[in-house]
């Protein structure tokens, strides 16, 4: 029996307790800050947020490069020989990552890669999945665990409120005019994966605690989510009563594996401290 690998970035923001247990091998992205290059990983999170209160910038994230991906596998190659690896990739519509590890891979055999169209734990939903189908059938052949993974894909669904306005328009992706409005009508944007993209959905109005509670109970309402497994993401800074009362909600709408996430660098980075998301896999 061959021996199948799981592996993705760090964008996935995989809980190491996770990675660790089923040996799912995460690369990392990068961080640029202060001129010099972190992996993803190796910055504490609140430094960015440091950075970010000192200058008020935003740190630059790129994607993990073709030499580093090339290296990657071979070393899990020369590690585990005849393995087959499957990689799981952050979303090609926000990064060159999955990009990269195609080029990467070009001479390289026993390797399939799956675009996730998806981020932080929308990303995670969709390795624990496999993971899950690699636990529950061990001897499943690469192919067909290939085709369940690529099929749930379009099923993964991600929502999440960014902490912080000031880091969306440090980053440009509001205008100072929408930052003031929102800043002063307490508007927080719904952020949600659409087509592998990232896409501002709705808006909502308030504190964290009453607009959390509501894109939650929106979220169950507008999809099917499998009641196996829920994920909830969060950037340092959120409150841990509102964490609290979230749980509590995800409970009483028959969840019973509850994860919850740190966000990491990719998303910190953009959403800021204090944000809050939710990820599962809609049942067809």
């Amino acid at each position: 029996m061959r021996r199948i690998i799981i592996t993705t970035e760090s964008g996935a923001d995989l809980p190491p307790e996770i990675a660790d247990k089923y040996t799912v091998h995460v690369i990392p992205m990068h961080v640029i800050m202060d001129g010099k290059d972190y992996l993803d990983g190796t910055l504490p999170v609140a430094d960015i947020y440091s950075f970010y209160e000192r200058t008020k910038k935003i740190p630059s994230t790129t994607a993990t490069n073709i030499h580093e991906y090339e290296q990657f596998f071979k070393e899990i190659q020369a590690k585990y020989p005849e393995c087959v690896i499957i990689h799981i990739g952050y979303t090609s519509k926000a990064s060159s990552s999955f990009q990269n590890a195609i080029i990467a891979t070009e001479e390289l055999n026993n390797i399939y890669l799956i675009d996730a169209l998806n981020v932080t734990g929308g990303l995670a939903a969709i390795v624990m999945y496999a993971l899950d189908l690699l636990e529950k059938e061990p001897a499943i052949a690469p192919e067909i665990i290939v085709d369940k993974i690529k099929h749930i894909v379009p099923n993964s669904r991600l929502a999440f409120i960014p902490g912080s306005l000031e880091f969306l328009r440090a980053g440009g992706r509001v205008s100072n005019l929408a930052y003031l409005g929102g800043a002063l009508l307490k508007i927080k944007p719904c952020i949600e994966l659409k087509d592998g993209k990232l896409v501002s959905t709705k808006k909502y109005r308030g504190k964290m605690s009453v607009v959390t509670e509501k894109l939650l109970q929106e979220y169950f309402h507008q999809y099917n989510i499998d009641k196996g497994q829920l994920y909830l993401i969060y950037s340092i800074g959120l409150d841990e009563k509102i964490k609290r009362n979230l749980t509590d909600i995800a409970k009483d709408n028959g969840f019973k594996n509850i994860k919850w996430i740190q966000a990491g660098a990719m998303i910190s980075t953009h959403a800021g401290p204090g944000g809050f998301g939710v990820a599962g896999i809609e049942r067809a």
